[in-house]
């Protein structure tokens, strides 16, 4: 229902850092288009796209492409998806906000705002993408329903390597996580040698912090803080 997934969009007030940052992990720049009136970058792994804007919107967004939006409008009423922002008018780019029942916000966009990878996957120092992990809500059945609702599907609920309810879609995994863990969205990767990679990232001059949550997420799990404040939960998971 919100068509195919396009990035992770993060605001930051000095994109040159974040640029930085997401390279000094190994992310490579895909090329922007002329979209946004703002400062715009992607940095991608092949697989995980990270959009920068150097402007004002909710941060982090995640924003999917739907071609011929409008005439999908209907369609999201009809369904009980209520728009924050719409800007549907004839001249301009076309996109509409809205938000899950945890307040995460979400931006669907008529066309692509850069141009897709052409080298395949290469992996970043820090692994593979597990998902984009959410502060459960109150009611986490409600988030869970909003995200069936649009095409997730929701898996049983996983223990470790911390407590969370996976939910898979085509192109994006998203879990739901316990709010003590962390009440904001986390980047989570996982990887068999965790441990050896987070020597590596400390070694590239990245500041990992171990053990998390008060102990509860021991030391072979790190966490990372981009310079806009993304955090990146770095898991060692089973081969």
């Amino acid at each position: 229902m919100f068509g195919r997934f396009l990035e992770i969009s993060l605001t930051t007030s000095d994109i040159a850092a974040s640029v930085q940052f997401y390279e000094r992990l190994g992310f490579s720049h895909l090329t922007a288009n002329d979209t946004w009136s703002h400062p715009y970058g992607v940095l991608s792994d092949g697989r995980l796209c990270i959009g920068l804007h150097q402007g004002i919107h909710d941060s982090p967004t995640l924003s999917f492409v739907l071609p011929e939006l409008a005439q999908h409008i209907k369609a999201l009423s009809a369904a009980g998806i209520e728009l924050s922002e719409s800007h549907l008018g004839e001249e301009g780019f076309h996109h509409v906000r809205l938000r899950d029942p945890g307040s995460q916000c979400i931006a669907l966009l008529e066309a692509r705002t850069f141009s897709p990878s052409l080298s395949g996957y290469r992996e970043s120092l820090c692994g593979g993408f597990y998902a984009y992990s959410m502060a459960s809500p109150a009611d986490a059945g409600e988030a869970r329903e909003f995200w069936e609702r649009v095409g997730f599907v929701a898996l049983e609920p996983q223990d470790e390597p911390y407590a969370h309810l996976p939910l898979t879609g085509d192109h994006l995994s998203l879990a739901l996580h316990h709010p003590p863990l962390a009440r904001t969205p986390l980047l989570v990767f996982a990887e068999p040698d965790m441990p050896a990679r987070l020597e590596r990232l400390q070694a590239a001059g990245c500041t990992v912090v171990r053990p998390l949550a008060g102990g509860t997420i021991g030391r072979e799990h790190g966490l990372l803080e981009a310079p806009e404040g993304t955090r990146l939960l770095l898991l060692t998971s089973d081969p």
